[in-house]
């Protein structure tokens, strides 16, 4: 079956509140509102999670709202000394209380604790054509993070000039009311200073980049997802991509792409090769239209587990480099080398 490219506007849920348009786009053409659904307010997830990175520090960032479980998450890793200071904050039933924005270029997702902030901010982009970038700003003020130090400061994220995204809308087969969301946009570059107790972190323009994974969806019962993102400079291009798979179907939209320069050349189903005794040894990663083949070779691994009553989610993320070579739209070949990235799988069941 052919993949299903959204070209122009559509809802994403129907006068009946059960999704519906199925497919990918190349733009956050899909209007979502949760409120609009027939599935109950503790079956959404709905997620910001961004990843910065330059050739020696990796911080992610993470505001998710499960309904009967929210959570914050920050992980502070250092690519050279493969050290890493990793921080949770949870909450019981937010339900929605953390307001997380329908609209990926519109809105903000902030959560605050008491004097620990993590802020998410859009830009404002009225009169502004939605296929011609956006600006993120991100802000962090822990005071007591990992063995007592602090964390501040603030990170602007600027999309890659007329940037395209990878949206896509999936369904689950057995689950009509359950559905996938997301965008990704491995294409932001990154300008700021994040401060750890008295060391700096310093992200400048072409040498440090941005990943954005951020979804909404009611959930299935239980869901297994493979996802790997990577992004850099290869002989003065921007390049980056991310590929992946769960149980959703995925027959009309895959969740596969590479990025040259903004642009998104679109893949068919991508293969995770997972050496599974250990973890840290090398992967590879294959396509169905021979189109990318690469090897990843992870250095380090974080594991994240959440539990409460009948909910259990785990993820296990790896990070490393990426090499190989995709075959464009145009049958052009692009090599690579080294490219920063990580790798990870997320189990969950409500």
């Amino acid at each position: 079956m052919p993949q299903n490219e959204i070209s122009s506007p559509l809802s994403l849920l129907d006068e009946k509140g059960l999704p519906q348009n199925f497919g990918w786009s190349r733009q956050p053409y899909y209007f979502y509102d949760s409120a609009l659904s027939n599935s109950p307010r503790h079956r959404f997830t709905e997620s910001d999670r961004y990843i910065i990175f330059s050739a020696t520090n990796m911080v992610t960032l993470e505001i998710k709202d499960n309904g009967l479980l929210g959570y914050m998450g920050i992980s502070v890793i250092s690519l050279r000394e493969k050290k890493r200071t990793t921080q949770i904050f949870k909450s019981l039933f937010p339900l929605g209380s953390y307001e997380m924005p329908p609209d990926s270029l519109a809105g903000s997702a902030r959560w605050r604790k008491k004097k620990f902030l993590l802020d998410f901010i859009t830009m404002d982009q009225s009169g502004i054509s939605r296929a011609q970038g956006g600006v993120k700003i991100i802000k962090i003020d822990i005071p007591a993070f990992g063995h007592h130090k602090s964390l501040r400061g603030a990170v602007v994220l600027n999309e890659y000039g007329r940037s395209e995204s990878l949206v896509t809308n999936q369904p689950w087969r057995n689950e009509k009311n359950a559905f996938r969301f997301a965008r990704c946009s491995p294409c932001f570059i990154a300008e700021g200073v994040i401060q750890l107790s008295s060391s700096e972190i310093i992200f400048t323009r072409g040498n440090a980049w941005g990943i954005l994974d951020w979804t909404r969806c009611a959930r299935p019962k239980a869901d297994i997802r493979y996802w790997a993102a990577a992004c850099g400079m290869i002989d003065s291009r921007q390049i980056g991509f991310c590929v992946g798979y769960s149980w959703a179907d995925s027959s009309l939209g895959t969740d596969n792409g590479f990025f040259v320069d903004g642009k998104l050349h679109k893949l068919d189903q991508v293969t995770f090769h997972i050496p599974f005794s250990n973890w840290l040894s090398a992967w590879r990663f294959t396509s169905n239209d021979n189109r990318l083949e690469m090897t990843f070779h992870p250095h380090q691994e974080r594991i994240d587990k959440h539990s409460l009553f009948f909910h259990y989610s785990a993820r296990r993320q790896v990070m490393g480099f990426f090499s190989g070579k995709v075959y464009l739209d145009d049958g052009t070949v692009i090599e690579f080398l080294n490219l920063t990235g990580f790798a990870e799988r997320c189990k969950t069941r409500f």
